[in-house]
């Protein structure tokens, strides 16, 4: 298979999985990704394992700019973390008063540029795991392989992640007025 029509076919894909991990610099990503692919090209030996290939190497790369440029991992205290609910914060907040479907009218408020806003504040070490098993349909297990890390650390990060998420898509509605919106509507 030619490598040109290898990454002409698997560019949308690279470039939407890039921005999801790395933002702004997801052009970069990609280019670095397809150039470690092309020197490589020759060890692909069927043409149906190109996708999950290509998104290893995605991955790798995304980790090696990550470890060079020596960013440290922004972590809360375990029990800021894990003693956060945001199921339990909506509910004794309570700014939609007329709701009866409290949670859901707060996720409505959100665009999904405001949800990326918040996804990209993540740190890496719980965004990459995010993004492969819950946009990307990746396995929990196939995650840990790609991150190479064992599964149980995967699923710790996974669930920190998570918690992280709801944290900062909390503390992003009320920076944002999205819950005076509301309050102000449900009158």
């Amino acid at each position: 298979m030619e490598f040109a029509e290898l990454a002409r076919e698997q560019l949308p894909r690279l470039y939407g999985l890039a921005r999801q991990l790395v933002g702004e610099d997801a052009e970069d990503l990609v280019q670095e990704c397809l150039l470690k692919a092309y020197r490589s090209h020759a060890e692909l030996r069927d043409r149906q394992a190109a996708p999950a290939w290509l998104t290893r190497i995605m991955v790798n790369c995304a980790r090696d700019r990550f470890r060079s440029r020596g960013r440290r991992v922004r972590e809360s205290p375990l029990p800021d973390v894990e003693d956060f609910s945001l199921y339990r914060v909506i509910a004794a907040e309570d700014p939609f008063p007329y709701s009866d479907s409290l949670h859901l009218d707060f996720l409505h408020r959100f665009g999904p540029e405001d949800v990326w806003a918040v996804l990209r504040g993540l740190p890496e070490i719980y965004r990459l795991p995010l993004v492969l098993v819950h946009m990307h349909d990746v396995s929990t297990k196939q995650a840990a392989r790609l991150l190479s890390v064992p599964l149980g650390t995967l699923l710790a990060r996974l669930h920190r992640g998570r918690k992280q998420f709801e944290k900062d898509l909390w503390t992003y509605a009320r920076e944002h007025d999205l819950l005076r919106e509301i309050a102000r509507e449900g009158t």
